[in-house]
């Protein structure tokens, strides 16, 4: 079981993150990871992010700008 995240603009178009996520082994971890790099997320043109296990997409878009 794998944790991943997509980044998107705010248009649902893929981007490449600025920061290079790992596979995570648990949501938590994903999460904290996130927690801890949205803001280097969205100066690097990632404007949302959706968070999947395997293939399922567990929650998301949600956006990584407060004001969205």
């Amino acid at each position: 079981m794998a944790w991943t995240w997509r980044f998107e603009k705010s248009d649902g178009t893929e981007v490449e993150p600025a920061v290079t996520p790992e596979e995570f082994t648990t949501q938590g971890d994903a999460e904290s990871w996130i927690g801890e790099t949205w803001r280097d997320l969205l100066d690097g043109g990632a404007d949302q992010a959706t968070l999947f296990e395997d293939d399922t997409r567990i929650y998301g878009p949600m956006p990584l700008n407060a004001e969205g």
